[in-house]
């Protein structure tokens, strides 16, 4: 099976690097800076679930020939979706697979778009990871574990070579047969947790640990909950109660992605999450006041970094 990653950053890395450690055919798709930095030190992984080098992982350059593959694994930010899409796109076959990683639902309508519905499936990952100042990938969370599966549910001939082929790596990437529910799950938890963490700026441990935290984090998830039901998502009726339980047990020191990517001056994925969900509260008129105030910090942040004082 050729598997082609979209980047080589902190999920793509990891997980690719992990199928090709396995003996997976996988070639990573990269920007040229990206790729003199993966020619002179190959793929690096610092993981707390072992060490992963790469000497020499296959790469090629958006518009060079190659291909097509069998399953193409997309671990983009939301932000680059548009170029990301047109930089897969002379690598997809007929028969080709597209399996987003991204968090959120938003994408979804964009791929089915252009790829049509037959060739995108359900995916998304629960992992923490970031890309240090020489390029390799740490990773540091316990979890690392990929899921994807047919959107509307249920096993397939496809889902099964997949998660055949994808058997056995350090870490799980394995077939749902509840993909969609497990998408928007993901996306009530990482909406409220990148949400909360940004907004105070901190790791679970102090939100936690003082007055109104663990309080203003639940008033934060059941807002996005009110929304992803009045959206008739297939969520859970006592997932925030569940997520609550998850946001509690997270390590004191964890941070989301969106918090690091703040800490590094980069871009942020507000529209898509949490910019996403309040476009539809304000059409199904919902008060969702907390959520309100997230987003304003991350448009704040955005303005700040566009036009520095």
């Amino acid at each position: 099976m050729k598997v082609l990653v979209l980047g080589a950053g902190g999920i793509g890395g990891y997980f690719g690097g992990r199928l090709a450690e396995k003996g997976v055919d996988v070639t990573f798709l990269v920007r040229e800076r990206r790729y003199k930095q993966l020619k002179e030190r190959g793929l690096r992984v610092q993981s707390i679930h072992g060490d992963l080098h790469l000497p020499s992982p296959q790469l090629i350059l958006s518009g060079n020939e190659a291909g097509p593959f069998d399953v193409v694994l997309l671990s983009n930010k939301a932000y680059t979706l548009g170029e990301s899409i047109d930089s897969i796109a002379p690598y997809a076959g007929e028969q080709t697979v597209v399996i987003p990683l991204l968090n959120g639902i938003a994408h979804m309508e964009l791929l089915w778009e252009r790829f049509g519905r037959e060739r995108v499936l359900g995916g998304l990952c629960f992992i923490e990871t970031t890309l240090n100042a020489d390029g390799d990938v740490v990773q540091t969370s316990s979890v690392h574990d990929a899921l994807f599966g047919e959107w509307e549910g249920g096993r397939s001939e496809r889902v099964d070579r997949i998660e055949q082929a994808f058997s056995g790596i350090i870490g799980s990437m394995r077939a749902s047969d509840h993909i969609q529910r497990e998408a928007w799950h993901k996306y009530l938890f990482i909406t409220t947790f990148s949400g909360i963490t940004t907004l105070m700026n901190s790791a679970a441990g102090p939100i936690r640990e003082t007055q109104y935290g663990l309080e203003l984090t639940r008033q934060l998830s059941e807002e996005v909950a009110s929304i992803m039901q009045a959206l008739e998502a297939p969520i859970r009726s006592d997932i925030v109660e569940k997520q609550m339980v998850t946001f509690q047990n997270q390590a004191a020191t964890m941070k989301s992605s969106m918090l690091r990517d703040m800490e590094k001056g980069l871009p942020v994925e507000g529209d898509h999450l949490q910019g996403y969900l309040l476009a539809h509260a304000e059409k199904h008129g919902l008060s969702t006041p907390l959520l309100k105030v997230v987003y304003n910090n991350l448009k704040v942040y955005e303005q700040k970094r566009s036009h520095p004082v």
